[in-house]
């Protein structure tokens, strides 16, 4: 009784002030207090939100245009989506200079995880401990802060997948992998010479300066075709999603095996998927054994973000560890997408039920920070300074990342997303039934919010939802994916469904 008034208290407070200006401190205290499950079921989360959409102009209206212009002039705008009025968007809601408010399931590319301007993160924003990072940021490597071990313990490393109890903190996704592929290789090579306590020969350190063998290892990273893992020089050479995000640049000679690409209904073709699962995990193991610059490691996506939305079935990923283990090859999970409880667990990966965890985990996006996760002592260089930048990551954002959990713990939000994602995709369904052809392949059953689905118009299907209302995003050639914040609920998708049936039976309008 007493949670539900205090809901009931916090929805009628919160109507009262405009979304530029926040909630009130009252709010804020009340919003810090845990809530039974019937008042999270029977109202927002964060009742200041809008009760929906509501347009005023055409996207863009007059004060984006203006504000595009302005930007142009300084900054490439090519890639813009829309002109964003961040101080007045708020919950899953995005709106824009000229007061249009849209309903976000897109979430800044899925990095947004419980809510704009969110009350527990501006209340630790103006905590002691994030000002200091903020205006003292540490070189982290060489001036830690003397309670760095707490931060990472009470925050990043609470959450840490089963069996990976340390970190190397980073800036964003493609650093995250781009470090977990130099501890891969100078673990590899560390193995080839017999171990940590091995010196270095003067070949090698004289060498490594020319960048030739045997200084410069000839060691590769085996990804997958319509794979992304970022856009920095190592990270590139293991993109494979779009060639817009490669031309031009200069790439490693590193192998690609084939995802396999699923039929669906999944129960209509489970012959046809098996024998596809097969056929990638054995080219896989050829490239392991074949290939003329040796993977030191695989890295794989849960589910392929940016190449489209591909999934793969938990079996896939359990050969595809057992194939790592038994040729000695590091795996690394790039969770940077599907991390921190998009997929109805905490991390994507637990989904497959590994009989042993990934040698390492990255993540981003939703953390607000980065880094990858690790639990072989092996894997921490046998040197200082092999592993090592000026930033090594950000305390300010590492702590904003504790307060990001404590939210998703306090209101149980993991859980949430399984339950919600199921009502989606159910709704997603009967709307895929009555107008084929325009939700193919809907995918992501089970699998939290992390749906998808292809439509043939894609390009004009996301244009169109702006009309009602609706950010949303694509992926890959033809996919549109679903990327809601952790506390998007029932009533968010009712007015996603609403609004996705407005978009395909008005093509012609």
């Amino acid at each position: 009784m007493g949670s539900n008034l205090a809901l009931r208290t916090l929805l009628t407070s919160t109507r009262r002030f405009p979304a530029s200006r926040g909630p009130p401190r009252a709010v804020l205290r009340l919003a810090s207090r845990p809530l039974s499950v019937s008042a999270r079921c029977m109202a927002p989360y964060y009742a200041w939100e809008p009760e929906g959409p509501s347009l005023k102009t055409e996207i863009p209206g007059p004060k984006s245009k203006e504000a595009i212009a302005k930007l142009d002039k300084v900054f490439d705008t090519r890639s813009l989506n829309m002109v964003t009025d961040y101080q007045k968007s708020s919950g899953n809601y995005i709106a824009d200079p000229d007061g249009n408010v849209l309903l976000d399931v897109y979430a800044q590319i899925a990095s947004i995880p419980i809510g704009y301007n969110n009350p527990a993160l501006l209340k630790a924003a103006r905590g002691e401990d994030i000002i200091n990072g903020i205006i003292n940021r540490p070189a982290l490597g060489n001036f830690p802060p003397h309670d760095w071990a707490d931060v990472l313990e009470s925050g990043i490393l609470r959450v840490a997948p089963k069996g990976l109890n340390q970190v190397f903190t980073a800036m964003a996704g493609s650093d995250a992998n781009e470090t977990a592929y130099k501890a891969a290789f100078m673990w590899r090579r560390q193995q080839e010479r017999g171990g940590p306590n091995v010196e270095f020969t003067e070949e090698e350190l004289a060498s490594s300066m020319n960048n030739s063998l045997p200084g410069a290892s000839n060691l590769s990273i085996l990804s997958f075709r319509t794979g992304f893992h970022g856009r920095l020089f190592g990270s590139l050479s293991t993109t494979r999603s779009k060639p817009i995000h490669k031309l031009d640049i200069p790439a490693f000679d590193w192998p690609q095996a084939t995802f396999p690409a699923l039929k669906y209904p999944l129960e209509e073709h489970a012959e046809e998927n098996a024998a596809a699962e097969k056929a990638a995990l054995d080219e896989v193991e050829h490239l392991i054994l074949n290939y003329h610059i040796p993977p030191a490691a695989v890295i794989v996506e849960p589910i392929q973000s940016e190449g489209g939305d591909n999934h793969a079935s938990p079996a896939f990923f359990r050969g595809l560890r057992a194939l790592t283990k038994k040729h000695g090859v590091l795996l690394i999970v790039d969770e940077v997408q599907t991390g921190v409880g998009a997929t109805g667990k905490f991390w994507a990966h637990e989904h497959w039920d590994l009989p042993e965890p990934p040698d390492m985990v990255t993540f981003s996006k939703k953390a607000q920070t980065a880094g990858y996760y690790f639990g072989n002592p092996e894997l921490r260089p046998n040197k200082p300074y092999r592993q090592f930048n000026t930033w090594m990551g950000d305390p300010a954002r590492a702590l904003l990342f504790r307060a990001i959990i404590n939210e998703i713990e306090r209101l149980d939000l993991v859980r949430n997303t399984a339950r919600v994602g199921d009502y989606l995709f159910g709704r997603l369904e009967k709307l895929a039934a009555r107008y084929p052809g325009e939700f193919e392949n809907l995918r992501g059953r089970g699998m939290g919010t992390f749906i998808a689905f292809d439509n043939p118009r894609r390009d004009e299907f996301l244009r169109r939802a702006k009309k009602f209302g609706i950010n949303i995003g694509g992926s890959g050639q033809s996919a549109v994916r679903l990327r809601p914040m952790l506390i998007f609920q029932e009533h968010h998708a009712d007015i996603l469904i609403e609004a996705l049936e407005k978009v395909v039976t008005t093509w012609d309008k």
